[in-house]
Parts: C-alpha cells; sequence; structure tokens
C-alpha cells in the first residue's frame, strides 16, 4: 500500500463510522414520505374552538372549565349538551329516552346558567326548525360519551349537522368526550355497531365522523384501554389522514391553527410526514402543555 493511501484510509474510515452517526442526527421530523408529502393539513378553517378529551374523569383536569370559558363563561355562556352517543335505543329496541335533569344536573353543578339538552333518535327531528333552532342559539356544544355510530345515525346529514358546523363558523366552540371526541374528526375510529374492539368498520355508513377538524382520525381511552398502537393500521390504510390518541382525563384545545394538550396524561400523533427510525413507533407523544402545529405539522 502506498504512503499516499496509508493516510487517507484513516479518513476513509472515520467517515465510514460517522455516516450512520449524521445519517441519524438528521432533523427526521422535517423529512416527509412521499405517500404523505401531498396531505392537506389537518387544520379547521373555522373561527371557532374545539375541544376533543380522551374520556374518563373529566373533574379536576381543567377541560370543563376551558370549554366553558370558551363558551362564552358559566353566567353569559348558552351551552348545549347532546347526549345522543349514549344510545338511539334500548337493549329491548324501544326508543330511548334521556331525562334531562339527570343530563344537565353535572353541568348546572359546575354553574351553568344557561344549558339545555338537546337529542333526538330521528332525522326527519333533527330537520325541524325547532331543533335546529337549538344549535342556532347556542354558543357552545358538548357531545356526551358513548358509542359514535348513535350521534352519526341521527344527525349525519341534516340540517342539524349543518348548524353544528354553523357553530363553528361563528366562533362558538364544540367539544366532547370519548365517543364525543372521535366524531369530531373525518375518518370515524370504532364506528362500528358490533362492538369498540373493531376500530376500522365495514359498514359504510359508520365511516366517517364530522369533519369539525378536517383530515383526522382521532382515538380515545388509549392509556386505560392499551390503545397506544390502534391508530397504526388506520394510518396505514388511509395515509392522507392526521391520527390522534386521546389518552382520559386528557384533552386537545384546538383553535387558530394548532391544538394544545391540557390535562392530565398524553396524546399520541400519527403524522406519516415524518419519516421514523426503524426502531421507533410511527408516533409521538405530546405532553400536557406541548403544543402542534397543525398547518406546519411541527412541534410548537
Amino acid at each position: 500500500m502506498s504512503a499516499s493511501l496509508r493516510r487517507l484510509l484513516p479518513v476513509f474510515l472515520v467517515s465510514v463510522l460517522l455516516a450512520p452517526v449524521l445519517l441519524f442526527s438528521i432533523p427526521m421530523a422535517g423529512i416527509q414520505t412521499a405517500a404523505a408529502q401531498n396531505r392537506p393539513n389537518a387544520t379547521s378553517s373555522y373561527p371557532g374552538t374545539l375541544i376533543l378529551a380522551g374520556g374518563g374523569p373529566l373533574a379536576g383536569t381543567g377541560i370543563l372549565e376551558t370549554f366553558i370559558e370558551r363558551g362564552g363563561g358559566a353566567e353569559n355562556g348558552r351551552f348545549v349538551i347532546v347526549p345522543t352517543a349514549g344510545g338511539n335505543y334500548t337493549r329491548d329496541g324501544n326508543v330511548r329516552v334521556f331525562n334531562e335533569d339527570e343530563v344537565l344536573a353535572p353541568w348546572r353543578a359546575l354553574g351553568l346558567r344557561h344549558v339545555r339538552m338537546l337529542h333526538t333518535h330521528a332525522r326527519e327531528i333533527a330537520n325541524s326548525d325547532d331543533f335546529v333552532e337549538v344549535v342556532d342559539d347556542a354558543t357552545a356544544l358538548w357531545f356526551t360519551g358513548g358509542r359514535q355510530w348513535n350521534i352519526v345515525d341521527s344527525y349525519a346529514g341534516t340540517r342539524t349537522l349543518e348548524a353544528f358546523h354553523g357553530l363553528l363558523v361563528r366562533g362558538g366552540v364544540i367539544g366532547g368526550s370519548s365517543a364525543g371526541a372521535t366524531i369530531q374528526g373525518t375518518y370515524l375510529v370504532r364506528g362500528d355497531t358490533e362492538g369498540s374492539d373493531i376500530v376500522m368498520t365495514d359498514e359504510p355508513n359508520h365511516m366517517y365522523g364530522f369533519d369539525f377538524l378536517p383530515g383526522t382520525a382521532v382515538d380515545q381511552h388509549i392509556d386505560t384501554r392499551g390503545r397506544w398502537d390502534d391508530l397504526i393500521p388506520v394510518i396505514e390504510a388511509h395515509p392522507n389522514l392526521l391520527g390522534i390518541g386521546l389518552s382520559e382525563s386528557t384533552a386537545i384545545v384546538v383553535e387558530d391553527g394548532a391544538l394544545e394538550v391540557i390535562g392530565r396524561y398524553m396524546v399520541t400523533i400519527h403524522d406519516n410526514r415524518r419519516v421514523y427510525l426503524p426502531w421507533e413507533k410511527p408516533y409521538f407523544v405530546l405532553a400536557p402543555g406541548m403544543k402542534y402545529d397543525l398547518t406546519t405539522q411541527n412541534n410548537m
């Protein structure tokens, strides 16, 4: 071996050894997968506010207080509570009747002066003037938990759904917990009527949510029910979506093109615009207080 080659050999070896280090030092979050480069930004075009909670106990987390404050305050806000996810029919097939006092009791305990319940199992009622006017008069609306496909069955394709969107257009607030969070996305995670363990339904009428937060698929109870990875196949099947997994007693507040985590635990973001390393899960985690820019898809 010549003297010149012997002098170059250490440089060559160092370059080879450092190549993986340099490669893995690249900010991978700035690299997009080819399949997702053209994905539309998952950001609401509405001036209103969305609050999506992952279920479980919300007392003491600040989530409901945030909803009330954004909705105009306990004294002046006009609140509507939608319990429809709790079921349109009983097990014996009878139409379920919700007791308004029972539904509204926890909200009145929070000091709300103007709060109403809104529910129907029938789309013809959801298309009526009197029903729609309740939403038109509201400053804030909350979907309670249960099964998200019940909400679809009652309001999809109706004037009431148009009124929900209208509430956001005029700067109002829509919130919800568990099923009431999932319904706010584009794809309806766990929309199968056979059971909530079916993440992706083949029922055509239960594949889509209400699209308050466009371009998203939202899951809940991810910490207590072992659902951390359950959105992975959803995003693989629908690479144009942004996946959001919510822990219990935890929520995201979406406004001005960004989301902020509030509450007690973690939120997962399944953003396939990012390139993940072989040993990484194809999502990252945000803790309370952290923010994520939905327009640029970057942490703030």
